[in-house]
């Protein structure tokens, strides 16, 4: 028995082929959307540029080992949060660090070429980090699972997760928040805590969420008290009923609709779309996709995020270090939720969200994010030790 120490083998040439895809994909799907802003900006170019700038940070997380992301865990989660903090106490206006658009605060503004960095995609990787050190830290710590002891590691996970999420809540930024829950649902899965815990908590969270759609259409008065803003409420009516909001919020939704449905099953072809819809080279790029490529096209994009999603689950379940599963677990429910929210929001399946579409919308927050978390993948599988059987080793 040897040890494979070949970097060729060791390298994971699918999920590097699967990016390539969505590569070609997003430079297709932008470069038929909205070709520039008021900038003079054109984003394909751009966009170009961020996945080269994607690469390199791959290629430096791959670097690492997950013993050494294990070490720097916490100190990249308060990093982190440092951001977060930055972001809610930095100066706004011109040429200030802090910048707001439409009437949230979610971006820090520095020099060009940087532009633009949103702290709040950032933070989902370190997020997942951070999770993972605890969980794994916690049955080093706890060898025999009992109920006191799975309450105790869901009082830590509950206590990692409500900090950031009084941050993110303040910007406000609904759809990062939601995210972060998602993943630490299915952490709490994968960790093992008691079905007779989940139970309980996903009914009471099921609850929670039904009050609070109850509230935001019955009960408006009382959830602005509550700290809701009324956009938020605006975007649950024009959800529910987006053409008696045709003016204001459900005009997106109802671009987004005809848009696709316009597409048919085969499309209009590259730059061949009419209905003109709003942001739609970022959280609505899945529009251009229908309406141009139709029904096969929307599909053939939906498989390659099912064959990448299924890539990462096949690669978790071949790991042997608890650490690095528990980080896959994160990155695979950050994806999955992500592409299940952008693309449910344009086909009315969702609320409105600002969430892009992984590897494909426009934004180089989005993409540095979403290429940092794939890197951790792609280190997770280079430094997995793999034993192969050689017959000059037998007897």
């Amino acid at each position: 028995m040897r040890l494979s120490n070949k970097q060729a083998d060791r390298f994971d040439w699918t999920l590097a082929f699967i990016l390539l895809l969505f590569c070609i994909i997003s430079l297709l799907a932008i470069g038929s959307a909205q070709t520039s802003d008021r900038f003079g900006n054109n984003y394909v170019p751009r966009q170009l540029m961020w996945y080269g700038v994607g690469i390199f940070i791959v290629a430096f997380t791959i670097y690492f080992e997950p013993e050494q992301y294990k070490k720097v865990s916490w100190y990249l989660y308060g990093f982190g949060i440092f951001t977060l903090v930055l972001l809610h106490f930095a100066p706004e206006g011109v040429g200030q660090l802090g910048q707001t658009h439409a009437n949230v605060k979610r971006w820090l503004h520095f020099p060009e070429p940087i532009g633009r960095i949103q702290p709040a995609e950032f933070f989902k990787t370190f997020f997942i980090l951070g999770m993972a050190r605890l969980i794994a830290g916690h049955h080093d710590k706890f060898e025999l699972r009992t109920i006191k002891t799975d309450i105790i590691l869901l009082g830590k996970m509950a206590l990692v997760l409500i900090v950031p999420l009084a941050f993110i809540a303040k910007q406000p930024d609904l759809g990062s928040g939601i995210v972060l829950i998602a993943i630490t649902a299915a952490m709490v899965l994968v960790a093992g805590v008691s079905w007779k815990l989940i139970a309980p908590v996903v009914a009471v969270g099921g609850s929670a969420a039904a009050f609070l759609l109850w509230g935001a259409i019955y009960a408006q008065d009382f959830m602005a008290k509550l700290g809701f803003d009324s956009y938020q409420f605006e975007r649950i009516y024009s959800w529910l009923d987006p053409y008696s909001y045709k003016s204001d919020e459900g005009l997106h939704l109802i671009q987004g609709l005809n848009a696709i449905g316009s597409g048919g099953m085969f499309g209009k072809g590259f730059q061949g779309r009419e209905v003109y819809v709003v942001e739609n080279h970022t959280d609505f790029i899945f529009t251009v996709i229908g309406e141009e490529y139709g029904f096969v096209g929307a599909c053939i994009v939906l498989s390659l995020f099912f064959f990448l999603i299924y890539h990462m689950t096949k690669i978790a379940l071949e790991l042997k270090d608890p650490y690095s599963v528990y980080v896959c677990t994160g990155i695979i429910a950050l994806i999955t939720f992500h592409v299940f929210e952008n693309i449910g929001m344009t086909i009315q399946v969702m609320p409105i969200t600002g969430i892009p579409l992984p590897f494909i919308s426009y934004g180089g927050s989005s993409l540095m994010s979403n290429m940092l978390a794939i890197g951790l993948i792609f280190s997770m599988k280079f430094h997995h030790k793999t034993y192969l059987f050689d017959s000059d080793d037998e007897d």
